[in-house]
């Protein structure tokens, strides 16, 4: 710790992260178990990233909001899980106070960023489905890229915003963050001042982060719904709806828990049931990508199986 210049006080120089146990033997389970999930994601998100790169087939907009949903993916996981694994054996469970305000930004950097990808991905089927006959037209891909950029502004801009107020509070007290990592409202319980006002900021930013994007893609599903209705063979119609359970189903794990975590008052901080709600939208969202768009996913199944038995796709 040191002396805040003219006050008593100190202020922490390292948090101790609790983590999930104290316990070696169930630490060195959950170790086994986490990394299995840490490997999963991330070659399950490169594999993802490296069939949309060979085949030229998937080279179009739709599979290119993927393919950057995986690079997020395999970042956010990457965030935080590598950490936590050393944790699980190591004695030591701290991290510098500049580790913490780094994990936390890139985390709801990267987070955030998803927030608006989901968005976008929502208006590519909308567009897909609504206007078959102009999507090449309209999802350009000047656009796409405009798209895809905007998003990581808004998710970098506004994880700065919500780190910058966090991290400049007083922490002269505890240091023991009850997480496995540095996130926000764990963190934000252990600053030594009132913390009302840094909660009305991350209310706002939650708003346009969070219930924002979701009601944009409710606005784009309901549209989506009515324009599979009017589609007159039954065959036809559940193809339609086949395209859009996939990003549906991600989007529903991962809105769903961090819509809990970050909606709520601090008041209500529950160190032990947050930290297995984070392992939703953390760990498992970014195992459950890849699975659940290359199961369901004819187009990616078929590059991958052209790997496979000729060891590359033919263009």
């Amino acid at each position: 710790m040191w002396v805040i210049p003219g006050h008593n006080q100190t202020r922490v120089s390292e948090f101790i992260l609790l983590g999930f146990s104290s316990d070696p033997t169930t630490n060195s389970i959950l170790f086994i178990v986490f990394l299995l999930i840490y490997l999963s994601s991330v070659m399950g998100n490169g594999l993802i990233i490296l069939l949309i790169c060979l085949d030229i087939h998937l080279h179009t907009p739709m599979y290119f909001f993927l393919c950057i949903l995986a690079m997020l993916d395999m970042a956010y996981v990457t965030t935080t899980m590598p950490q936590m694994l050393v944790h699980l054996l190591a004695h030591s469970h701290t991290i510098s106070f500049a580790g913490c305000w780094m994990q936390m930004y890139v985390f709801g950097a990267l987070a955030l960023t998803e927030c608006t990808l989901f968005v976008v991905m929502a208006y590519d089927r909308y567009v897909a489905i609504c206007y078959p006959l102009h999507y090449t037209v309209i999802l350009n891909w000047g656009l796409c890229i405009r798209l895809s950029t905007g998003s990581l502004v808004c998710g970098f801009l506004s994880a700065l915003l919500h780190t910058f107020f966090t991290m400049s509070l007083p922490y002269c007290g505890p240091n023991k963050v009850n997480h496995y990592f540095c996130e926000g409202p764990a963190v934000l319980s252990l600053a030594c001042m009132d913390t009302h006002l840094i909660e009305m900021v991350d209310q706002v930013l939650s708003v346009f982060m969070l219930l924002i994007p979701i009601s944009l893609i409710v606005a784009s599903y309901i549209q989506i719904a009515m324009a599979i209705l009017k589609i007159k063979s039954s065959q036809a119609r559940c193809k339609a709806f086949s395209t859009c359970a996939s990003h549906l189903t991600v989007v529903t794990f991962f809105y769903g828990p961090g819509t809990y975590i970050y909606m709520r008052p601090n008041s209500s901080f529950s160190p032990e049931r947050d930290k297995q709600i984070s392992l939703f939208y953390n760990a498992f969202t970014a195992l459950l990508n890849p699975i659940v768009y290359s199961l369901r996913n004819k187009d990616i199944k078929r590059a991958f199986l052209k790997v496979m038995a000729h060891g590359r796709v033919d263009y």
